[in-house]
């Protein structure tokens, strides 16, 4: 069944014995040709790729490029789903009171219902805060570890208020120091 296309051509006709081996041997000659012509150290020369070779080779580079892009788009879709069904299970329910707990989302200050329990909680790093559905929603800890390991953008860094204030250096500095309170301005 493998047989070349010069047989071929024999069998169907379309060429002679003889000028199937005219052809072979002008090709042989001309390759022949091209070796000797080359410097004797110089490495055989490549044959440049024709115009349609290097067009295929573009479109092939561009089809893996865009299959690479929607591989990447799908994964990520999937990680949001697995992020969306994580928190959607595991969020703390709303809470409706008037204390607050204010919080910096990117430059943004945001604030959320809180009891006391649950600013302890969210202090302490019992429980995290996560983006979720165009607003943030309060989950455990252990929950927020794994939405961050899918998208670290998705949680909330919560800074205490210890970390914000000055450090304990500083306040100590002056306390040798004897300030009278009845000072006259």
């Amino acid at each position: 069944m493998n047989t070349s296309l010069r047989d071929q051509l024999i069998a169907a006709g379309l060429v002679s014995e003889k000028q199937a081996r005219n052809a072979r041997q002008q090709e042989e000659r001309r390759q022949q040709q091209q070796r000797h012509q080359q410097p004797r150290n110089a490495p055989p020369v490549k044959p440049t790729p024709s115009p349609a070779a290097q067009a295929q080779a573009a479109k092939a580079a561009q089809d893996a490029e865009l299959n690479r892009r929607r591989h990447e788009k799908a994964e990520r879709k999937a990680r949001l789903a697995q992020i969306d069904r994580l928190v959607d299970q595991n969020r703390l329910p709303r809470l409706e009171t008037e204390d607050f707990f204010s919080f910096v989302d990117g430059k943004k200050i945001r604030r959320m219902a809180v009891d006391p329990a649950r600013r302890e909680q969210l202090l302490r790093g019992e429980l995290m805060i996560v983006r979720f559905r165009g607003f943030h929603a309060v989950v455990p800890a252990a929950i927020a570890e794994q939405v961050r390991q899918r998208d670290p953008q998705m949680v909330v860094p919560i800074t205490t208020e210890a970390a914000t204030s000055e450090s304990p250096a500083q306040e100590d500095a002056y306390k040798d120091y004897v300030v009278p309170d009845d000072l006259m301005w």
